[in-house]
């Protein structure tokens, strides 16, 4: 039975807008435009870090690999990516404890610690220059009703025999300066630049082998043996499997409801005095709402972002960072007074998440020889390893049950928990955009770059 499937068509600036200071001056991989039609074991839709990352898991497996894009691979929604990876996932295990029960929301969150210490293997591995460097979170509380929250998320994660720390007030500050009421500090997660990490996985793949592709895959026809990819072109591409990495540029399919659109933004400051760093380089993220999140950069810069909200326009996403700017500076400061608040770059970006913080992995329903690749929230990248080593075993024939955690048709949290009850917590209003001068000047109109 044949089933068809259009993919929509989106521009990198209708994800992305501003500028990153990720990719420096880097050699991309070669991109050539399509010139025939052929005939491949597997097709990866998508040349960001989820495409590179499965291009790599399937070469690895010794099958035939092209990696089609429409513009140049990584400068979509992964040049947004401000590149923590964490294991700890959006929702705390707490929620998901609460979702689906302790055994399946600790697997889940063993899991992402697999797939953490997996793709610092691969890094280390193959020796990708993509500033990679092994990192401790610290999840802080933002305020003193949250520390018993933080105290009995901490119970839990023993429980899990996850690693971790529980710091109370005198330890952050006496520790790291912090002065929240608490934090879990927790070993195991890493940083990297997104874009030399995307462009050293997809050299790997071409190097074995792998075609990357300038194309527009506009429609895919399921149907017997293979999938049939028509390109905006005269050519087609014929594939025993297909692998969607869109990222956030939607596929014409019908998105769960536990999914969600929305923006999100984010700043990388002029570079520290490295003495005036917090301790250790950590991975800061706190619990507000819209939360914070803060890392370090191989150059001392500070990259912080946050404060999504549910625009999808892309005008519209890009008339409020100047405001989103302030906010996520002011709550940096909070923080951190000790940093230089002068903002090299800013940029902001579309992005999907899921009411459970889990990731949309597998086939596709209806669609057969047709898998997603959707690893969206904060853990992006970790998800996208993941998805990788998962539709990898699954085109080799190997099925695991808990696959199913991560089914796009999987089901979600009870029905209490919706996206409205999220929406009933308040979102202060933006700071005044004015305060600081340079603010303006680092909101250009153009799509993200990946020079510095």
């Amino acid at each position: 039975m044949a089933s068809d499937l259009t993919l929509n068509e989106s521009d990198h600036d209708q994800l992305v807008s501003g500028r990153s200071p990720w990719g420096g001056t880097s050699i991309r991989p070669p991109y050539k435009s399509l010139s025939d039609s052929f005939h491949i074991d597997v097709a990866v839709i998508g040349g960001g870090i989820t495409g590179a990352l499965a291009a790599e898991v399937l070469t690895a497996r010794g099958l035939s690999v092209c990696i089609i894009d429409r513009e140049q691979p990584g400068l979509g929604s992964t040049a947004a990516s401000t590149a923590m990876l964490q294991w700890e996932i959006d929702r705390q295990l707490s929620e998901l404890e609460e979702f689906y029960g302790f055994e399946r929301a600790s697997a889940t969150y063993r899991r992402s610690v697999i797939a953490v210490h997996g793709l610092a293997d691969l890094i280390t591995t193959h020796g990708i220059a993509c500033q990679f460097q092994p990192r401790s979170s610290l999840y802080i509380t933002s305020g003193p009703t949250g520390a018993h929250e933080l105290a009995y998320e901490y119970d839990l994660r023993r429980r899990a025999g996850l690693q971790g720390r529980l710091l109370e007030h005198p330890d952050l500050m006496a520790e790291f300066d912090i002065d929240r009421d608490g934090a879990i500090l927790s070993p195991g997660s890493a940083e990297v630049d997104p874009l030399l990490l995307t462009w050293g996985l997809l050299d790997i793949g071409i190097k074995r082998g792998a075609r990357l592709v300038n194309a527009s895959a506009v429609r895919l026809h399921a149907g017997g043996a293979h999938v049939t990819i028509e390109t905006d072109g005269p050519y087609e591409i014929e594939a025993d499997n297909v692998v969607l990495a869109t990222g956030y540029s939607m596929p014409g399919i019908d998105m769960p409801k536990l999914h969600r659109t929305l923006s999100s933004y984010a700043i990388a400051t002029a570079p520290q005095a490295p003495e005036t760093l917090w301790r250790d380089g950590l991975l800061l993220w706190e619990d507000t709402h819209p939360y914070l999140y803060a890392r370090t950069t191989a150059d001392h810069r500070i990259v912080a972002g946050g404060e999504d909200d549910e625009t999808i326009d892309p005008q519209e996403r890009d008339s409020k960072l100047p405001a989103k700017i302030a906010a996520i500076r002011e709550k940096l400061r909070l923080i951190w007074p000790e940093a230089d608040m002068r903002v090299d770059y800013a940029w902001c970006g579309t992005f999907g998440e899921t009411v459970d913080g889990l990731p949309l992995i597998g086939p596709v329903p209806g669609v057969p020889r047709v898998y997603a690749a959707y690893g969206y929230g904060g853990n992006g990248i970790t998800f996208s390893y993941m998805a990788a080593q998962m539709i990898g075993a699954m085109i080799s024939g190997v099925r695991r049950d808990w696959f199913d955690d991560f089914a796009l048709d999987r089901d979600g949290p009870p029905s209490k928990f919706t996206w409205e009850a999220e929406e009933r917590i308040v979102t202060p209003p933006p700071l005044d955009v004015t305060q600081d001068g340079d603010i303006e000047s680092v909101v250009p109109s153009s799509p993200v770059s990946s020079t510095s």
